[in-house]
Order: C-alpha cells, then structure tokens, then sequence
C-alpha cells in the first residue's frame, strides 16, 4: 500500500501473528478466580519473535481477493462502481498479486500477457536474497509501544470463537520519525486475538485526525476515515485475510475531494501440493480450495 494512513495500521496486524503465553480462564471454574489477561506489551514482543514462522506457512497457499470499489459523492450515494479480482499469493514474505479479471470482465489475452509479465518480474525482484520492500513498515514492536497506548484488555465471542480484545490509541504527543509513525499517532481502534490460535480475528481503526502528506498539498486524508479487517483460521493451518472494508475520505494533489468505500473479500483458498517456491511463468498446482 505505501506510506499512507493505513499502512502504519498494518505494523499492528502483520507483527500481530503468533501470541505465544495467551492462556483462557476454565469455564468450569465458575467459583474460581480468572487466569489473569495478558499484557498487550509482553504479548507484542512474542509476535514480533514469531513473525517469520507465519510468513512461512502463509507462502503454501494462494487465495483470491475480489476488490468492490464504490466512489461516493458529497451526499454519500454511490456514483461509480469498479470491481477487480486478483491472484494472491506470498513469496519470501512478500504478497504478490495478479490481476485476472476487472470489472466483471476477464482480461484480454495482451492484458493477461502483459499482466502475467509484470507479476514474473515482482517474483524475481523480491526472491532475491536480502531483499527488503522499500514501502513495508520497519516500526519495531519497541517503537509502537512508544506511539501507541494499549488499554481495556478485556474477552470476547467473535465468529464463534473466545477472543483477548484489546483497544489502543495513538499518543498525540509522542515524538515520531517519518510518515508512518506520524499516522499511527492519529489512529484508534481495536484489535481482537482468537484465544486458542493466538492470532488477529479483527483489526478495526479510525483516523482522529486529518492526515497530510506534503503539508496537505499531495494528499489529505479526513478524519472519521476507517477500516476493519477480518482474518480466519483455514484448513486448521493458516491463518488469511478473509475480509477488508475501508472508508475512505480523501483529497490528491489539491483537486475536488474522493470519497470511496472499497470492500475486499477473500476466497478460494488452496494449499499448494509441493514446496516449491514460485517461479516466474509457471504456477503450482494448488490442492482443493477450503
């Protein structure tokens, strides 16, 4: 996604993998004091230990996203309507996507051609050994916890399953380096973590304060912006987006305002049957979707 006012969201999300010491209270043990709640900084150090292990088991699948995209007018009522399908899958910790159909329409072959071309080269460039993403996040778990505040720890049901709520907000005040942990102090939400696979189920964020990039004269980004995102376990190995819905209010290069809601659904899920990482031009025969 880039610098934006989203992406430092995702610093909390993508270190938000593996929670290690969650343990929850005996439901038999009516009488019986509750295991204590953990503790949102403690638990945050273990993910950040864990992270490589989820990105390895996250490049055995593919799945697709299919993107909804409603631009909205100053009244809030939908003036246009695009819609895009993409091939997701990770290499080297790095997500890829492939464009296979736009608006409802799939591509024509020089657009499949030309497509499957920019996809090979991003395969190549980001399997290279040390490669970084220049636009990924680098904010330690040591420096979010000097950005951001964490408070009412508390449980809950979510899609069936018992989940560690926690909220969090950004410090105002605090003192930050760069785009990304300037936004992530104007950002509040929640996030929810499934008590028996110590991983994110929900992250929900909204933006308290306008967000300018270039003093407001590259882009705005209103207050009362936000976003939710929804992951699940699947085939009771890895856990995957199944869900992202964005509110956006925004402004670019000082022209008329863009107001949008972007809905983004996960699906068609498969394991691929070798370990073989992807190579430019040819794909791996995935198992049977979920």
């Amino acid at each position: 996604m880039g610098s934006n006012p989203w992406s430092a969201t995702f610093v909390l999300l993508v270190s938000l993998g593996w929670w290690g010491v969650l343990h929850s209270p005996s439901a038999s043990a009516a009488n019986e004091p509750q295991t204590a709640l953990p503790d949102a900084a403690t638990l945050l150090r273990e993910v950040e230990a864990h992270q490589k292990v989820l990105d390895k088991v996250r490049e055995n699948y593919t799945f697709r996203a299919i993107q909804t995209t409603r631009q909205l007018d100053s009244g809030g009522n939908t003036k246009k309507i695009e819609t895009e399908a993409h091939e997701v899958f990770f290499v080297n910790g790095q997500q890829v996507e492939k464009l296979v159909r736009k608006d409802g329409k799939d591509l024509t072959p020089d657009q499949a051609r030309k497509e499957q071309d920019r996809v090979n080269k991003e395969v190549v460039k980001v399997s290279r050994p040390g490669y970084v993403n220049p636009d990924k996040d680098e904010i330690t778990v040591a420096r979010l916890l000097q950005i951001v505040t964490f408070s009412s720890t508390r449980l809950a049901r979510l899609n069936g399953r018992d989940t560690v709520v926690f909220d969090f907000v950004g410090d105002a005040h605090a003192k930050t380096h760069g785009r990304d942990e300037e936004a992530l102090k104007k950002v509040s939400g929640a996030i929810w973590i499934d008590q028996a696979d110590h991983e994110v189920s929900r992250m929900s964020a909204t933006l308290d304060d306008n967000y300018h990039v270039g003093f407001g004269l590259l882009a705005s980004v209103a207050k009362g912006s936000n976003v939710v995102f929804d992951q699940a376990l699947i085939r009771n190995e890895a856990w995957l987006p199944t869900g992202f819905a964005l509110h956006l209010q925004a402004r670019a290069f000082l022209v008329a305002g863009f107001r949008a809601e972007i809905d983004v659904r996960f699906d068609q899920y498969r394991k691929f049957q070798t370990d073989a990482v992807q190579q430019p031009g040819v794909t791996a025969t995935p198992s049977s979707p979920r």
